[in-house]
């Protein structure tokens, strides 16, 4: 990677970090459309260094969190996390060369699905959806955090329709980004492509995100969040755009 690609890789990842600790939301959505829609590096490469950014922030949020909900229904996400992720790195080592723009429009349009969710909160159900669809949850959560190393989006719209407390929702969010990220991360690892470019990375993102989240919590925006929530909406819209319509371009 040249040294100015690198540098604004960086930067990605700063916004990424300040947008993800005043919204709770972006850190992999922002970094990855940033760092694919202008060619930074490739998705493969940031979908992994997203994963070990994302574990030591997950696992210090838990940190005297107080852990109340069904366990079933954390053990039925768990159970289609894994295949979810293994499906996911497959697809994208079969893609990342052959099919790069496919791909790029594939992460427009998650991208997109994931603003408007951000943006529009889903209707509540009356009641629980049943055990099966936590487990469709789990598997689309991985295969997302596999392919694209953004696992958020599928299990947010699906816990955010359930009849539960959002102090409650937002940590079993916690505890399932922490097994997707160490999933993916360790099967990368099993199969010999954490490189030393990708360890080097993370290596220096770790501690930038850490202090970009301490400066965000100590120096806010000085406006209001729904604000920001609309600043952040409107960005990964024009990511997620560019990124659809080069790949309309280039398949026309």
């Amino acid at each position: 990677m040249e040294i100015i690609d690198l540098i604004f890789v960086l930067i990605a990842i700063s916004l990424g970090a300040y947008f993800q600790t005043i919204t709770g939301f972006g850190l992999g959505i922002i970094v990855i459309g940033i760092c694919t829609l202008f060619k930074l590096a490739p998705i493969s490469i940031m979908a992994t260094v997203v994963s070990i950014i994302t574990l030591p922030n997950c696992l210090s949020a838990l940190i005297g969190k107080k852990i109340e909900f069904d366990k079933s229904l954390f053990i039925a996400i768990i159970l289609g996390i894994f295949p979810g992720t293994l499906f996911g790195i497959y697809l994208l080592n079969t893609l990342s060369d052959s099919a790069t723009n496919l791909l790029s429009g594939a992460l427009g349009c998650m991208i997109l699905f994931s603003s408007l969710t951000f943006i529009f909160q889903p209707k509540i159900n009356q009641r629980p959806s049943k055990w099966a669809s936590f487990v469709g949850a789990g598997f689309a959560s991985g295969f997302s955090g596999g392919l694209f190393g953004m696992a958020g989006p599928p299990v947010v719209y699906h816990l955010y329709k359930q009849p539960m407390a959002i102090e409650t929702i937002r940590t079993l969010l916690l505890l399932i980004f922490t097994c997707t990220s160490s999933s993916r991360t360790l099967i990368v690892y099993l199969q010999g492509d954490l490189t030393q470019n990708i360890s080097i990375l993370a290596l220096i993102a770790v501690p930038l995100v850490y202090i970009v989240t301490m400066l965000a919590r100590k120096y806010p925006p000085p406006f209001k969040s729904t604000t920001l929530r609309k600043i952040v909406f409107i960005t990964l819209v024009s990511i997620a755009i560019q990124l659809i319509i080069k790949f309309f371009l280039y398949y026309a």
